[in-house]
This record gives C-alpha cells, structure tokens and sequence, in this order.
C-alpha cells in the first residue's frame, strides 16, 4: 500500500511527448486514491517537455482527469499527418507549433510565472528549458525575477519544443531535455533543499517516468547504421542512461529524502508523435496508478554502490598532493 506521505511534497515529471499521457492517467489513479487533486498537497512540481505541461497544470489546479482529455483532445492537432511531416527531413520541422500554442494559451491565458508564488497558497513550479544562445539550461521559476514577468505559456511551449519537431521559440529556446534533466528528479531534490529549505526527513519526493521503450539490439547491427541512425539512437535510446543517472544522483546526495520513483517498461516502442497509440498509453498509465499506490519503484531506482577493497589501489587516498576538503566547482540551479 501507498506509504504516507511526509509534510512536504514535490512531484517531478520525465518529458515523452503524447507519452505524458502515460503520467496524467497514473496521477489520476493516485487522485482518486487520495480524494484531492495533486495541488492540493503538492508545493513543488517540476517538469520537463510534456513534464512541463503537467507540472504547470497542477501548479493551475487543474486535476489530473483534466488533463488526461487534454491529451486526448490535442493529440490529432498537436501532432498531425501533413505534407510537412511527410516531407521531412527536407523541412526544418515536422511541425507547427500554432496548435499547442493555442492549447496551452487556451489553458493557462495570460498567467505569468510570478502568478504560482504570488497566489495565497504559493507554488514553486520548476520548467526547465534550454538556451542556444546562452549554450545552457534554464530553470525556470516563479520566485526568480527574471523569470516572474514570463507567460506560462511561453515557459512550457519553450519546454516542448523538440528539435526537429516544433520551430524554436523566440529564435534560442528548446527541449529541456536535450540538456541532462529529461528526468528533472536531481532539479526537484535540489530545489526542494537548497532553495525552498525544506527539511529532507519531512519531504517526499514522487518522480515519474513517462514508460521506457524496450531495448533490443545485435552486435551485428552496429556496423550497419548509418549517421541518421545514429541521430535517432542518440535522440531516444541513449537518453534513457541520462534519465536513470538523475535517479542515482538524488539517491546518493538526498540520502534523507523519502524519494520515490516511478517506470514502467513499455512492450513496445512508442514515438513521442504516435497518436495512434492513445489508448495503450492510457493502459499503461493506469498499470503505472496501481504501481504508485503500491509503492512498486522503478528498478533503477536502489542500486548498491561498491566501494574499492584496496584503498591502495585508490589514487585519492594514496597520492597527499591531492586537497580532497577544496569544494568543487557547482552550476547552482
């Protein structure tokens, strides 16, 4: 059964295109369970991609069924079958972006970030988006200045924006997930510690996966691809070590936390644009629901770290030129 949860609650979203469905149906299975929508006992939520339309819906208070059909409405639109599509990689995009421009306008209107921590029952809500420009993540926050005056619209289209897939917003910003944090769990950690001061032994951090494709490949097969081959494994399969490593990172510096994350290993692979594949991911985010409330984890998750026997053999230990108390050097979020 579904552990308790502590005073505190952060809930962090994986990105995955149309698989965030996966994410909407399992969160409503934990609302029904719990009689309340996610904002009701969340005060952080923080998301990357699709991630970020969730997180920004539940800083809203919409619930979790809300967006559900929000999915399922959007889908055909969002991701149509069109000249353009057919046509790439010969156009810059597979894309418009006017369809979820005027979906996420439609839900969020004129709210500015500012507006989550301003309300009388304040929010941090975390989006996190990447700069060409600047050559660096944003993370995106209601409590930060610069970014208070931003439209939520702007910062989750920002977030959305694969590339390939949807024209770069303002001529700079795309994807956060084409940085490390496609699985944005480190963020939330560290937000909810080091920024919001939250006592980690009163904190429970829900990290959720939007389904990981299966995996099969030959030796044989590595001689044969070709460099758009390698594009799409780097795009997709190779991203997913990238996602589990934020796991071993809050589970080896957030040891107090009550952390707990959530995946499901999908039968099949199934593309961020496949919109034919609605149903099923609704399935699998009602199997993910049931995997929630029985505190069933991802197995990335509780990995056993093994220490060197030798320490002889242990450079750091053996050399005294090396100062092990300097601090290092950290990109504060």
């Amino acid at each position: 059964m579904l552990k308790p949860l502590k005073k505190n609650v952060a809930i962090a979203i994986d990105g995955g295109g149309i698989r965030g469905l996966v994410v909407t149906k399992a969160l409503s299975v934990l609302e029904s369970h719990l009689g309340k929508p996610i904002h009701n006992f969340s005060q952080l939520a923080v998301g990357t991609s699709t991630g970020s339309i969730i997180a920004a819906g539940i800083g809203m208070g919409l619930s979790a069924n809300k967006m559900t059909a929000l999915y399922k409405k959007l889908g055909q639109s969002v991701f149509p079958t069109t000249l353009r599509k057919l046509l790439f990689p010969l156009s810059r995009y597979r894309y418009s972006d006017d369809p979820l421009k005027d979906a996420l306008l439609t839900q969020f209107g004129s709210t500015q970030m500012g507006k989550f921590w301003d309300d009388q029952r304040p929010m941090d809500v975390v989006i996190t988006a990447y700069d060409l420009l600047e050559n660096r993540t944003r993370f995106i926050k209601p409590w930060k200045e610069e970014y208070q005056n931003w439209l939520v619209t702007k910062a989750v289209q920002a977030s959305c924006t694969v590339p390939s897939y949807f024209p770069i917003v303002d001529n700079r910003f795309i994807d956060g997930g084409v940085g490390s944090y496609g699985n944005p769990c480190y963020v939330a950690a560290y937000e909810a510690q080091e920024c919001l001061g939250w006592d980690p032994t009163e904190t429970t951090l829900i990290s959720i996966g939007t389904g990981r494709p299966p995996y099969a490949f030959r030796p044989d097969q590595a001689p044969k691809l070709w460099a758009w081959d390698w594009i799409a494994k780097a795009l997709g399969v190779f991203q997913q070590s990238a996602y589990d490593q934020q796991v071993h990172l809050v589970e080896t510096y957030f040891k107090d936390l009550d952390f707990r994350r959530f995946q499901i290993d999908l039968r099949e692979n199934i593309e961020m644009d496949d919109v034919h594949q609605i149903d099923r991911l609704v399935a699998y985010g009602a199997r993910l629901g049931r995997m929630i409330l029985n505190d069933k984890y991802d197995w990335a998750q509780g990995i056993v770290i093994k220490q060197a026997e030798n320490k002889n053999l242990n450079p750091f230990i053996a050399s005294p030129r090396i100062n092990l108390h300097k601090k290092s050097t950290h990109y504060f979020l």
